[in-house]
């Protein structure tokens, strides 16, 4: 069975949208690390969903804000 919302996928949170948009950046079983906007969080699976083609889109944009700034693998 493919893991949903491996490594790299878009997301949001189902349950709120004060999270904002982000990438999964690791796997732990049933937990996702996300790099959101503002901070990093382990996540359960089942509380993520697609990020739309905006949110998508909106995570793209500041991932190569922060390379451009800061450089290394955001």
């Amino acid at each position: 069975m493919q893991t949903p919302y491996g490594p790299g996928t878009f997301v949001a949170h189902t349950g709120t949208d004060v999270y904002g948009p982000g990438k999964v950046i690791g796997v732990d079983g049933t937990h996702r690390r996300v790099r959101f906007v503002h901070f990093v969080a382990t996540v359960r699976a089942d509380d993520l969903r697609p990020a739309s083609s905006r949110e998508t889109g909106e995570i793209q944009d500041w991932l190569r804000a922060k390379r451009r700034r800061y450089g290394g693998d955001w």
